[in-house]
């Protein structure tokens, strides 16, 4: 356990740092712009994470959002509750229904994420074309969706925006603004719920740079120029239209900083 708090303290000071947060956004478009500059030259090594098929893709970043879910959602409830409680010294009922709201960014970006896969996947059927092996003198097949030129063994050229992109920017940035949240959070070293929190907070840094490192992938080695810039530009503005803006609102899941009260109309990233 003391390695886990050492850990943990040192993580806190890189990834919780309001640096992170202000310089992540940069970071991951100069890794697009970057990336495809040596995917377009051919300056790119061979390795397994050209291959789709690699542990880290099929594992993890198939189901990108359901880790990041998964992780945030008792992360959020568990430092929520405690400053609700410790710091602001709200009873168990206004507690529970701040959680419930901070819990409300989370369905935010469940519906974030569903909306954008779901439109990504329409501009590819609506853009693309299926080539199919099939023989010259039959008459050819008009496909109407991506699904059906796959189930003839076609190739289908469409339009293909980025969703990993798309999703890696969204749920790296979404998760190093809720860890903000330990910048002020202080708890009892023996406690049990320290080391919980301690826990979910390791883990999420790791899945950050799980996420950040596949994005790397995808950018020296899969989509276009163009289809991986519109992806990761629709994720930053996923990001930016919610903490930067939305959740400024008196109306809305509000900010995960400890230090002002979420019915607060400013916030301060200042820090």
């Amino acid at each position: 356990m003391e390695r886990l708090e050492r850990c943990g303290r040192w993580l806190r000071a890189g990834l919780a740092a309001g640096q992170v947060r202000r310089r992540l956004p940069w970071v991951l478009l100069a890794i697009v712009l970057l990336g495809s500059a040596l995917k377009d030259g051919d300056l790119v090594p061979e390795t397994p994470m050209r291959n789709k098929r690699n542990p880290l893709n099929v594992y993890f970043v198939k189901v990108a959002w359901a880790w990041t879910l998964w992780l945030l959602l008792p992360f959020i409830t568990v430092t929520t509750y405690q400053f609700a409680k410790n710091k602001f010294l709200y009873g168990p009922t206004k507690s529970i229904l701040i959680v419930l709201r901070r819990l409300s960014a989370l369905l935010v970006g469940s519906a974030v994420w569903y909306v954008c896969t779901g439109l990504f996947l329409y501009i590819e059927n609506l853009t693309g074309k299926c080539s199919t092996p099939g023989i010259l003198s039959e008459p050819r097949r008009l496909y109407a969706t991506k699904q059906e030129c796959h189930q003839d063994n076609g190739i289908w050229n469409g339009f293909d925006i980025s969703g990993h992109c798309f999703l890696l920017s969204y749920c790296a940035l979404m998760i190093v603004e809720e860890v903000a949240v330990l910048e002020g959070l202080s708890i009892d070293h023996n406690s049990k719920l320290r080391v919980v929190i301690n826990i979910l907070f390791v883990s999420l840094c790791f899945l950050t740079m799980i996420w950040v490192f596949m994005f790397l992938c995808t950018a020296v080695y899969f989509h276009d120029f163009s289809q991986k810039l519109l992806g990761v530009l629709i994720g930053l503005s996923a990001w930016y239209g919610t903490y930067r803006f939305w959740y400024l609102k008196p109306f809305s899941p509000g900010l995960p900083l400890p230090n002002i009260p979420l019915s607060s109309k400013k916030y301060s990233y200042s820090r």
